[in-house]
């Protein structure tokens, strides 16, 4: 149970997923998944548990079904679900014209894909999957519904202060979901309206991003990008002074591989990322405790049930 006495939990999400997806490639791969065991042992070196966050073709990928496997069978991370629903089976007639995301698709669709990948994370790493995050950070309450009922516990799509709606899924579409007035703290989500704190199993544990607090207009997110190590380590501070429950770490699997990314093009950007990471995760270990979000779902589960009012912190 979290306490006063124990550390906030470090929360680390990899959006586990193919070769520079920004691209658009016509054919989509997975060297990436050889470059996974480097960030995991570096982890591990600082007690932190990565959650995995697996799409369809990671899920199909043999490099990364045993590398999720090992760290399932160590205890050392999480293995969660990703969805990219124009790629992911099974595929409809229009889907790869476009990236449209999975809450532009029919419910039944919806269902189809997210029973579909769900039951190949589970046959592949055989164990449950309970984490989850949207792709293209899309959800509405028809997919948060959708989650509760194929036994999902935990979803971490919820980008505060940001705004998807001018990003186009459909290119006919009204464009992805707006956060902006969403909370920034972890809540069990009323599933009628997914930006309120409610009654339903699924608890939201939303990314860490503040306000930049000399520049009020800049927000700032705990995603590195090659020039923002001290704004990170500014919402590690932040997160401590503000006794938070938790602090959401992401980065996508693909930005781990010298030109996987349009962040990290080269060798050198990528050791230039462990060397901010290194400072960041070093700093994080004096005032946090690693867990993965299934983890932090079964602590903060207990917590809820013997605190009032809510946890909830509204910006």
């Amino acid at each position: 149970m979290i306490s006063k006495n124990n550390k906030p939990a470090f929360l680390i999400t990899i959006d586990t997923e193919g070769d520079n997806l920004w691209s658009s490639p016509k054919k989509i791969t997975t060297e990436n998944s050889h470059y996974l065991p480097r960030f995991q042992e570096f982890c591990e070196k600082y007690g932190f548990k990565p959650t995995w966050l697996a799409n369809y073709e990671m899920a199909e990928c043999s490099a990364f079904v045993e590398f999720g496997r090992d760290i399932l069978q160590r205890r050392t991370g999480e293995i969660g679900m990703h969805l990219h629903a124009w790629d992911s089976p099974p595929i409809t007639n229009d889907a790869l014209k476009n990236q449209a995301f999975l809450i532009e698709y029919p419910e039944k669709v919806m269902w189809d894909k997210i029973r579909f990948i769900t039951d190949l994370l589970e046959h592949h790493f055989d164990c449950k999957i309970v984490s989850h995050r949207a792709g293209r950070w899309a959800f509405n309450s028809c997919y948060a519904h959708l989650l509760v009922k194929n036994g999902y516990l935990v979803d971490c799509s919820v980008t505060p202060l940001v705004s998807w709606k001018h990003v186009l899924g459909d290119p006919n579409g009204n464009g992805g979901t707006d956060y902006t007035r969403f909370p920034s703290q972890p809540y069990f989500m009323d599933l009628e309206r997914i930006d309120y704190e409610g009654n339903s199993p699924l608890l939201e544990v939303p990314v860490s991003i503040v306000l930049k607090s000399n520049e009020p207009h800049i927000i700032s997110w705990l995603r590195p990008n090659g020039c923002n190590r001290d704004s990170m380590l500014d919402i590690l501070q932040k997160a401590c002074n503000e006794q938070w429950l938790c602090i959401e770490f992401m980065l996508h699997s693909s930005e781990l591989m010298p030109g996987g990314s349009p962040t990290f093009q080269t060798k050198d950007s990528i050791e230039a990322l462990y060397d901010d990471l290194e400072i960041l995760f070093s700093k994080a270990a004096e005032q946090f405790q690693g867990k993965t979000l299934s983890e932090f779902y079964n602590e903060y589960k207990i917590l809820s049930r013997s605190t009032k009012p809510s946890l909830i912190k509204n910006e």
